[in-house]
């Protein structure tokens, strides 16, 4: 898996993805609000906001929500305290494991993180320790509707794609960082239904794990998304067809 998508669509086909309405909609709120001070509070004027408020309404969150998001970043609410960190270590039988957190208490989430990774015979790392296996890459996550891979990729054909990672649920479309805006609208022009748009990384090399190894290595992935500051997960764990069915057995 070297993102955050394929992991998603595991949980999308288990049906436990999204399944606690009041978490989800705090990560979004979380990730609003940081979009929001990084820039213009108006979407149309803020690009990573703009991909924030579409992704909450793809999610049916409420409006009121969104808006009570957008003037938090303003510093209501102790908003200002909310702080994007991010988290890298080993989780069982060598997964290297990225995380990118957003919380309002940095001592909280690395306790509880740490605590996480020494459940699933895991450590929790210095900065740095697992980052050098990944590459930064703009990522545009896509649903195919019905597309097979080869008319997909023909598709997505447009200045800044690196590579495609396809499957029949969400197909990620790698890009240069730097295009990422650009290839995202680009797509959705070609009439494409983009899920999500982020800079991500994606790991160089891949590891394979089968049997109760995988298992444990997908349920730890799965303790790690679960948790409300934890906004996505980047891994070196290799899920290509046949170990995402073996996954789903």
């Amino acid at each position: 898996m070297s993102g955050h998508s394929k992991f998603h669509n595991i949980r999308l086909r288990k049906g436990k993805a999204d399944a606690q309405r009041g978490a989800l909609f705090s990560k979004l709120s979380k990730e609003i609000i940081i979009a929001a001070r990084s820039g213009s509070p108006e979407p149309e004027a803020n690009y990573r906001l703009k991909i924030a408020v579409e992704k909450a309404r793809e999610s049916n969150m409420p409006q009121e929500n969104i808006k009570r998001a957008i003037a938090r970043a303003s510093g209501q609410g102790g908003a200002s305290d909310i702080e994007e960190l991010r988290y890298e270590g080993y989780g069982p039988h060598g997964v290297a494991v990225v995380i990118d957190a957003a919380t309002d208490n940095r001592n909280r989430t690395a306790g509880e993180l740490r605590f996480l990774f020494t459940k699933h015979d895991g450590t929790l790392g210095e900065t740095g320790s697992v980052g050098w296996m990944f590459e930064p890459l703009g990522v545009v996550d896509v649903d195919p509707r019905g597309r097979s891979e080869e008319t997909l990729t023909e598709e997505i054909l447009v200045d800044g794609v690196e590579d495609l990672e396809y499957d029949a649920t969400i197909s990620s479309v790698y890009t240069q960082p730097a295009a990422l805006a650009a290839v995202r609208d680009a797509l959705r022009t070609r009439g494409l239904s983009i899920s999500d748009a982020y800079l991500g990384m994606r790991a160089k090399t891949k590891l394979e794990l089968h049997g109760a190894h995988l298992s444990q290595a997908i349920a730890f992935l799965e303790a790690l998304d679960d948790h409300e500051d934890v906004q996505r997960i980047f891994s070196n764990l290799d899920l290509t067809e046949a170990t995402l069915a073996e996954a789903l057995a």
